[in-house]
Protein backbone atom coordinates (compact mmCIF):
# COMPACT_ATOMS: atom_id res chain seq x y z
CA UNK A 1 0.00 0.00 0.00
CA UNK A 2 1.56 3.10 -0.89
CA UNK A 3 1.52 6.21 1.31
CA UNK A 4 -1.18 8.31 -1.00
CA UNK A 5 -3.41 5.19 0.15
CA UNK A 6 -2.29 4.92 3.26
CA UNK A 7 -2.68 8.47 4.73
CA UNK A 8 -6.28 8.33 4.79
CA UNK A 9 -6.70 4.86 5.94
CA UNK A 10 -4.54 6.04 9.03
CA UNK A 11 -6.87 9.14 9.54
CA UNK A 12 -9.84 7.68 9.53
CA UNK A 13 -8.71 4.87 11.30
CA UNK A 14 -7.88 6.94 13.88
CA UNK A 15 -10.44 9.50 14.23
CA UNK A 16 -12.98 6.19 14.36
CA UNK A 17 -10.56 5.13 17.33
CA UNK A 18 -10.56 8.28 19.36
CA UNK A 19 -14.43 8.76 19.00
CA UNK A 20 -14.54 5.19 19.96
CA UNK A 21 -12.27 5.55 23.20
CA UNK A 22 -14.42 8.03 24.15
CA UNK A 23 -17.50 6.49 23.90
CA UNK A 24 -16.22 3.80 26.19
CA UNK A 25 -14.97 6.45 28.95
CA UNK A 26 -18.09 7.37 29.82
CA UNK A 27 -19.69 3.75 31.11
CA UNK A 28 -15.83 3.41 32.18
CA UNK A 29 -15.95 6.45 33.73
CA UNK A 30 -19.26 5.88 35.34
CA UNK A 31 -18.39 2.69 37.17
CA UNK A 32 -15.40 4.28 38.24
CA UNK A 33 -17.09 6.85 40.44
CA UNK A 34 -19.53 4.30 41.59
CA UNK A 35 -16.91 2.06 42.91
CA UNK A 36 -14.53 3.89 45.39
CA UNK A 37 -14.05 7.40 43.28
CA UNK A 38 -15.70 10.75 43.09
CA UNK A 39 -15.92 13.16 40.03
CA UNK A 40 -13.77 15.16 42.04
CA UNK A 41 -11.18 12.12 42.24
CA UNK A 42 -11.67 11.43 38.51
CA UNK A 43 -10.71 14.91 37.12
CA UNK A 44 -7.99 15.37 39.31
CA UNK A 45 -6.56 12.11 38.49
CA UNK A 46 -7.41 12.89 34.19
CA UNK A 47 -5.77 16.45 34.39
CA UNK A 48 -2.95 15.86 36.39
CA UNK A 49 -1.71 12.33 34.32
CA UNK A 50 -2.41 13.53 30.95
CA UNK A 51 -0.36 16.53 31.81
CA UNK A 52 2.36 14.18 33.01
CA UNK A 53 2.23 12.20 29.84
CA UNK A 54 2.40 15.12 27.37
CA UNK A 55 5.56 16.71 29.19
CA UNK A 56 7.26 13.62 29.22
CA UNK A 57 6.49 13.29 25.67
CA UNK A 58 7.35 16.64 24.83
CA UNK A 59 10.97 15.89 25.60
CA UNK A 60 10.95 13.59 22.63
CA UNK A 61 9.43 15.82 20.15
CA UNK A 62 10.88 19.19 18.51
CA UNK A 63 10.80 21.65 20.64
CA UNK A 64 8.89 24.87 20.13
CA UNK A 65 8.96 28.24 20.90
CA UNK A 66 5.76 29.53 22.33
CA UNK A 67 5.62 33.74 22.33
CA UNK A 68 5.15 35.43 25.50
CA UNK A 69 1.93 36.42 24.48
CA UNK A 70 0.71 32.79 24.12
CA UNK A 71 2.26 31.70 27.05
CA UNK A 72 0.45 34.63 29.27
CA UNK A 73 -3.52 32.86 26.90
CA UNK A 74 -2.54 29.71 27.93
CA UNK A 75 -3.56 29.48 31.58
CA UNK A 76 -7.17 31.10 30.08
CA UNK A 77 -7.69 28.29 27.58
CA UNK A 78 -6.25 25.93 30.25
CA UNK A 79 -9.33 27.13 32.12
CA UNK A 80 -12.15 27.14 29.20
CA UNK A 81 -10.83 23.89 27.62
CA UNK A 82 -9.66 21.73 30.40
CA UNK A 83 -11.06 22.96 33.69
CA UNK A 84 -14.60 23.89 33.27
CA UNK A 85 -15.10 21.66 30.69
CA UNK A 86 -13.25 18.61 32.14
CA UNK A 87 -15.35 19.40 35.81
CA UNK A 88 -18.65 19.69 34.42
CA UNK A 89 -18.55 16.92 32.25
CA UNK A 90 -17.24 14.35 34.84
CA UNK A 91 -19.21 15.23 37.74
CA UNK A 92 -22.19 15.28 35.63
CA UNK A 93 -21.40 12.33 34.07
CA UNK A 94 -20.65 11.01 37.96
CA UNK A 95 -24.59 11.95 38.33
CA UNK A 96 -25.95 11.06 35.65
CA UNK A 97 -26.13 8.40 33.10
CA UNK A 98 -23.51 7.75 30.56
CA UNK A 99 -25.95 7.67 27.91
CA UNK A 100 -27.66 11.25 28.44
CA UNK A 101 -23.76 12.70 29.05
CA UNK A 102 -22.91 11.25 25.95
CA UNK A 103 -25.60 12.76 24.30
CA UNK A 104 -25.33 15.89 25.40
CA UNK A 105 -21.85 16.03 24.19
CA UNK A 106 -23.19 15.83 20.46
CA UNK A 107 -24.42 19.63 21.33
CA UNK A 108 -20.76 21.36 20.94
CA UNK A 109 -21.11 22.41 17.53
CA UNK A 110 -24.23 23.95 18.42
CA UNK A 111 -22.34 26.25 20.93
CA UNK A 112 -19.54 26.56 18.81
CA UNK A 113 -22.32 28.05 15.93
CA UNK A 114 -23.79 30.01 18.37
CA UNK A 115 -20.75 31.75 20.03
CA UNK A 116 -18.93 32.48 16.28
CA UNK A 117 -22.12 34.17 15.25
CA UNK A 118 -21.35 36.51 18.45
CA UNK A 119 -17.79 36.96 18.54
CA UNK A 120 -16.48 36.23 15.13
CA UNK A 121 -19.76 37.29 13.70
CA UNK A 122 -20.59 34.28 11.25
CA UNK A 123 -23.65 34.54 9.27
CA UNK A 124 -26.45 32.37 10.40
CA UNK A 125 -28.37 30.82 7.69
CA UNK A 126 -32.12 29.54 7.89
CA UNK A 127 -30.18 26.18 7.83
CA UNK A 128 -28.11 26.91 10.67
CA UNK A 129 -31.22 28.59 12.68
CA UNK A 130 -33.53 25.23 12.03
CA UNK A 131 -30.41 23.52 13.44
CA UNK A 132 -29.98 24.71 16.79
CA UNK A 133 -33.84 24.66 17.05
CA UNK A 134 -33.52 20.95 16.49
CA UNK A 135 -30.55 20.55 18.89
CA UNK A 136 -32.21 22.72 21.46
CA UNK A 137 -35.19 20.96 21.47
CA UNK A 138 -33.45 17.59 21.72
CA UNK A 139 -31.22 18.52 24.54
CA UNK A 140 -34.82 20.15 26.08
CA UNK A 141 -36.27 16.57 25.81
CA UNK A 142 -33.35 14.86 27.41
CA UNK A 143 -33.41 17.08 30.43
CA UNK A 144 -37.08 16.98 30.65
CA UNK A 145 -37.26 13.72 30.67
CA UNK A 146 -34.58 13.38 33.21
CA UNK A 147 -36.53 15.73 35.54
CA UNK A 148 -39.17 13.56 35.55
CA UNK A 149 -37.69 10.11 36.00
CA UNK A 150 -37.40 8.17 39.34
CA UNK A 151 -34.75 5.76 38.37
CA UNK A 152 -31.58 6.55 38.29
CA UNK A 153 -30.64 4.82 35.28
CA UNK A 154 -33.24 7.38 33.31
CA UNK A 155 -30.63 10.27 34.02
CA UNK A 156 -30.53 12.79 36.48
CA UNK A 157 -31.32 16.63 35.68
CA UNK A 158 -28.17 18.08 37.16
CA UNK A 159 -25.62 15.83 36.09
CA UNK A 160 -27.42 16.60 32.01
CA UNK A 161 -27.01 20.22 33.04
CA UNK A 162 -23.50 19.62 33.97
CA UNK A 163 -22.27 18.23 30.96
CA UNK A 164 -24.53 20.38 28.89
CA UNK A 165 -22.26 23.32 30.12
CA UNK A 166 -19.08 21.68 29.75
CA UNK A 167 -19.98 21.38 25.78
CA UNK A 168 -20.62 25.52 26.07
CA UNK A 169 -17.40 25.84 27.82
CA UNK A 170 -15.49 23.97 25.71
CA UNK A 171 -17.24 25.71 22.32
CA UNK A 172 -16.34 28.83 24.00
CA UNK A 173 -12.71 27.87 24.36
CA UNK A 174 -12.58 27.15 20.34
CA UNK A 175 -14.40 30.37 19.83
CA UNK A 176 -11.57 32.15 21.86
CA UNK A 177 -8.01 30.14 21.24
CA UNK A 178 -9.04 28.38 18.15
CA UNK A 179 -6.07 30.92 16.72
CA UNK A 180 -3.82 30.00 19.66
CA UNK A 181 -4.16 26.18 19.49
CA UNK A 182 -3.76 26.07 15.94
CA UNK A 183 0.17 27.65 16.33
CA UNK A 184 1.57 25.01 18.27
CA UNK A 185 1.22 21.14 17.93
CA UNK A 186 -0.49 19.28 19.82
CA UNK A 187 1.96 18.48 22.60
CA UNK A 188 3.20 21.86 23.12
CA UNK A 189 -0.34 23.07 23.52
CA UNK A 190 -1.38 20.08 25.70
CA UNK A 191 1.43 19.99 28.01
CA UNK A 192 0.58 23.95 29.08
CA UNK A 193 -2.63 23.66 28.97
CA UNK A 194 -3.03 20.12 30.76
CA UNK A 195 -0.40 21.84 33.53
CA UNK A 196 -2.52 25.10 33.89
CA UNK A 197 -5.54 23.18 34.57
CA UNK A 198 -3.80 20.86 37.28
CA UNK A 199 -2.36 24.12 38.82
CA UNK A 200 -6.16 25.59 39.55
CA UNK A 201 -7.86 22.50 40.21
CA UNK A 202 -5.02 20.86 42.58
CA UNK A 203 -5.27 23.77 45.34
CA UNK A 204 -9.13 23.06 45.58
CA UNK A 205 -9.02 18.95 44.99
CA UNK A 206 -5.92 17.87 46.64
CA UNK A 207 -7.97 17.63 50.50
CA UNK A 208 -10.29 15.00 48.84
CA UNK A 209 -7.92 13.37 47.09
CA UNK A 210 -5.60 12.83 49.73
CA UNK A 211 -8.54 11.37 52.14
CA UNK A 212 -9.13 8.67 49.38
CA UNK A 213 -9.10 5.41 51.44
CA UNK A 214 -6.30 3.82 48.88
CA UNK A 215 -6.94 0.35 49.88
CA UNK A 216 -10.56 0.35 50.37
CA UNK A 217 -10.40 1.33 46.01
CA UNK A 218 -10.90 -2.39 43.72
CA UNK A 219 -8.00 -2.69 41.57
CA UNK A 220 -10.79 -2.38 38.61
CA UNK A 221 -11.86 0.95 39.53
CA UNK A 222 -7.63 1.56 39.10
CA UNK A 223 -7.57 0.14 35.79
CA UNK A 224 -10.34 2.44 34.56
CA UNK A 225 -9.24 5.54 36.09
CA UNK A 226 -5.56 4.26 33.88
CA UNK A 227 -7.91 4.18 30.74
CA UNK A 228 -9.27 6.98 31.19
CA UNK A 229 -5.99 9.16 31.88
CA UNK A 230 -3.95 7.18 29.16
CA UNK A 231 -6.40 5.79 26.45
CA UNK A 232 -9.41 8.27 26.80
CA UNK A 233 -7.31 11.44 27.59
CA UNK A 234 -3.45 11.24 26.26
CA UNK A 235 -4.28 8.83 23.33
CA UNK A 236 -7.08 10.06 22.01
CA UNK A 237 -5.86 13.19 21.77
CA UNK A 238 -3.02 12.19 19.55
CA UNK A 239 -5.22 10.10 17.62
CA UNK A 240 -7.61 13.12 16.77
CA UNK A 241 -4.87 15.12 15.98
CA UNK A 242 -3.48 12.65 13.25
CA UNK A 243 -7.17 12.37 11.82
CA UNK A 244 -7.39 15.98 11.59
CA UNK A 245 -3.97 16.54 9.15
CA UNK A 246 -5.42 14.66 6.52
CA UNK A 247 -9.32 14.89 6.99
CA UNK A 248 -11.86 17.54 5.70
CA UNK A 249 -13.67 19.27 8.64
CA UNK A 250 -16.75 18.06 7.37
CA UNK A 251 -15.60 14.85 7.43
CA UNK A 252 -14.10 14.74 11.20
CA UNK A 253 -17.31 16.01 12.44
CA UNK A 254 -19.15 13.04 11.25
CA UNK A 255 -17.12 10.77 13.41
CA UNK A 256 -18.01 12.56 16.00
CA UNK A 257 -21.42 10.45 15.93
CA UNK A 258 -19.61 7.44 17.17
CA UNK A 259 -18.98 8.60 20.83
CA UNK A 260 -22.57 8.42 21.23
CA UNK A 261 -23.33 5.37 19.54
CA UNK A 262 -20.63 3.22 21.66
CA UNK A 263 -21.67 4.65 24.61
CA UNK A 264 -25.21 4.27 24.30
CA UNK A 265 -24.81 0.59 23.23
CA UNK A 266 -22.35 -0.54 25.49
CA UNK A 267 -24.31 1.22 28.68
CA UNK A 268 -27.43 -0.21 27.53
CA UNK A 269 -25.59 -3.88 27.43
CA UNK A 270 -24.24 -3.78 30.53
CA UNK A 271 -27.18 -2.18 32.65
CA UNK A 272 -25.69 0.51 33.47
CA UNK A 273 -28.90 2.40 32.00
CA UNK A 274 -31.85 2.26 29.72
CA UNK A 275 -32.84 3.91 26.41
CA UNK A 276 -36.80 5.47 26.56
CA UNK A 277 -38.51 6.39 23.56
CA UNK A 278 -37.72 9.60 24.26
CA UNK A 279 -34.30 9.13 24.13
CA UNK A 280 -34.18 8.04 20.95
CA UNK A 281 -36.17 11.41 19.74
CA UNK A 282 -33.48 13.46 21.29
CA UNK A 283 -30.79 11.40 19.48
CA UNK A 284 -32.61 11.97 15.92
CA UNK A 285 -33.03 16.11 16.82
CA UNK A 286 -29.39 16.59 18.32
CA UNK A 287 -28.12 14.62 15.81
CA UNK A 288 -30.02 16.26 13.04
CA UNK A 289 -29.59 19.68 14.01
CA UNK A 290 -25.77 19.19 14.81
CA UNK A 291 -25.55 17.74 10.93
CA UNK A 292 -27.60 20.79 9.61
CA UNK A 293 -25.08 23.00 11.41
CA UNK A 294 -22.20 21.28 10.45
CA UNK A 295 -22.96 21.40 6.40
CA UNK A 296 -24.11 24.88 6.47
CA UNK A 297 -21.86 27.37 5.24
CA UNK A 298 -19.48 29.48 6.95
CA UNK A 299 -18.50 33.23 6.08
CA UNK A 300 -15.46 32.21 4.46
CA UNK A 301 -17.29 29.84 2.04
CA UNK A 302 -19.66 32.37 1.62
CA UNK A 303 -16.45 34.93 0.49
CA UNK A 304 -15.21 32.33 -1.45
CA UNK A 305 -18.27 31.83 -3.80
CA UNK A 306 -18.58 35.47 -4.35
Amino acid sequence: MNDKNYRPLLAHLSMFGACAFWGLMAPIGKDAMTHGLTGIDMVTFRVCGAALLFWLTSFFTPREHVSRRDLMLLPLAGLFGLVTNQCCYTIGLSITTPVNASIVTTSMPIFAMILAALILKEPITGRKAIGVLMGCSGALILILTSAAATDAKVGDIRGDLLCLFAQFSFALYLALFSPLVRRYSVFTINKWMFLWAAVFILPFSWPQVAAIRWADVPVRTWWETGYIIFVATYLSYILTMVGQRTLRPTVVSIYNYVQPLVSVIVSVAVGMAVFRPSHALAVVLVFSGVWLVTKSKSRRDMEKEK
